[in-house]
């Protein structure tokens, strides 16, 4: 079954050799792929004429290949394709013209067609004139007709075959392109424009968080990538129509600077960092990679392609239903994932921050689905050596997402500990909130059997909750994980790790 989506038109000429046999079999890939075949000339004949060497067994096709992906090297990609068509089946096969097709359209200008029976003569009243005028804006005149042409044409479309009243029929137009219809740009080339035009003004400032702070070689740095940024914004705005016009200039500078208040917080809201932008891009880039890759799938790759992104989306399905960042929370402070009572909302927020990490490791898969849709030749669909690139694929995903995961993790126990030692308030982790507690027994001290080392009431404990009828404690002197039965211990909070708890 031939790919159904595709961007891009190619038109290949193919030499093929062989025989009858081996022409019957080319054009069976060629059908398989989705390729239309238009014609077809012994060799040295039709339209590339003598340029083909004259064979009695090599024929040339003239066909349409159809693929995803950019206009540039569109050609050569679609080249590769067919060879590796031919070479499948085991046919010889050689592309010796290729050229992309393009057919942008052109964007005319909207009409209505009207009824001008009710248009006062020239020599009328300027009121009879404005009422026209009015009418005609509001479509009270209008007839059931809509026309996209150009304004002589849209006219003439407007009145072919209204007989007697086509003197009556005029037209009116429901866009402004109609004013400046020489040198538009087709629809096409303005839309990847924009889209230029955007990401120009998005890139330029998010350099402005770099910048802050900076001194030295890094400034320099910045300031050459910041000034390149915005050096292209203003030559995508000023691209954005033909013949170039000042307010195309101008809503550049506009929506540059509207983007570098909103990065910098000059609107009201809070400045955006480093880390946000560099997450923010980072994301945005798997994404689009990872849809440009999905969209290109036949289904051999979708079998190859699939097991990395399926085992690391098990790996996330798995860490949302079991918590593993609380796990490895735990595990940091010598604690089972039972000792630790955290409800089901904070476990669906830990999960969602594993998503955005597990977007994060496939940052490799998304840079191949970019790679692919730039028609590099390693990225092309069908190259054999893909499949030893597979598994190390694999690997580096889970490998990334692991430790991603493992440093999320020691980064919280690291802050967690470093609070107590210093005996400040511990930051929270995913509905876990670690505070300063004074364990009071309530029973004899030693009727109260627990895990760790001795209880010392006289000192406040970390203490991170209840859970399984035992009270979990974190005792920072010792620097060791303290349980107690909760119903021999009374927990009452303290005011931080200085003050002196009453001892029993």
């Amino acid at each position: 079954m031939g790919m159904q989506r595709y961007d891009q038109r190619v038109r290949a000429f193919v030499e093929v050799r062989g025989g009858e046999a081996d022409w019957e079999l080319a054009g069976e890939r060629f059908a398989a792929h989705g390729w239309p075949v238009r014609d077809s000339a012994p060799a040295g004949a039709g339209p590339l004429g003598d340029a083909v060497e004259a064979r009695p067994d090599s024929r040339v096709y003239e066909i349409e290949v159809r693929l995803p992906g950019i206009a540039k090297g569109a050609d050569l990609g679609a080249a590769r394709r067919v060879a590796k068509a031919l070479r499948a089946a085991r046919v010889e096969g050689y592309v010796r013209r290729a050229e992309v097709l393009h057919r942008d359209r052109e964007r005319p200008s909207y009409w209505r067609a009207v009824d001008t029976s009710a248009r006062p003569r020239p020599a009328g009243s300027a009121l009879a004139h404005t009422w026209y005028r009015v009418r005609l804006g509001l479509g009270l005149a209008d007839r059931e007709a809509l026309l996209q042409a150009e304004s002589a044409q849209a006219l003439r479309l407007a009145r072919a075959g209204r007989g007697a009243d086509a003197l009556l029929t005029g037209v009116r137009p429901l866009d402004g392109r109609w004013r400046q219809p020489v040198g538009s740009l087709p629809e096409e080339l303005v839309e990847r424009r924009l889209w230029a035009f955007f990401l120009w003004a998005l890139a330029a400032a998010g350099t402005l968080p770099f910048l802050a702070g900076r001194s030295g070689w890094p400034l320099a740095f910045w300031l050459v990538v910041s000034g390149i940024c915005v050096t292209g914004t203003l030559r995508a705005g000023a691209r954005l129509s033909s013949p170039r016009r000042l307010g195309d200039m101008v809503l550049a500078i506009f929506v540059l600077v509207f983007f570098a208040l909103v990065v910098t917080g000059g609107l009201g809201g809070e400045p955006i960092g480093r880390a946000q932008v560099a997450i923010a891009a980072a994301v945005v880039l798997v994404v689009v990679g990872l849809a440009m890759l999905v969209r290109q799938w036949s289904w051999g790759e979708w079998v190859a392609w699939a097991v990395p992104l399926v085992a690391t989306l098990a790996v996330s399905t798995l860490a949302a239903a079991g918590s593993v960042l609380h796990a490895l929370y735990a595990l940091g402070f010598g604690l089972a994932p039972g000792d630790l009572d955290v409800p089901p909302i904070w476990k669906a927020l830990a999960a969602v921050k594993l998503l955005t990490l597990m977007s994060l490791a496939l940052a490799l898969p998304a840079l191949w689905g970019l790679a692919r849709h730039r028609h590099h030749s390693y990225a092309a669909p069908g190259e054999s050596f893909n499949f030893l690139l597979w598994p190390f694929m694999l690997l580096l995903t889970l490998a990334a997402l692991a430790a991603l995961v493992l440093e999320t993790a020691e980064d919280a126990v690291t802050r967690t500990t470093h609070a107590a030692e210093q005996g400040t308030a511990p930051p929270p982790f995913f509905g876990v909130q670690p505070d300063w507690t004074c364990v009071e027994p309530v029973v004899p001290a030693d009727e109260i059997s627990g895990e760790g080392p001795p209880l010392a009431p006289a000192r406040p404990y970390l203490s991170f909750g209840v859970a399984g009828g035992n009270a979990v404690l974190w005792d920072a002197e010792a620097g060791e994980s303290v349980k107690v039965p909760a119903s021999k211990v009374r927990l009452v909070p303290a005011e931080g790790a200085h003050q002196v708890c009453r001892a029993v």
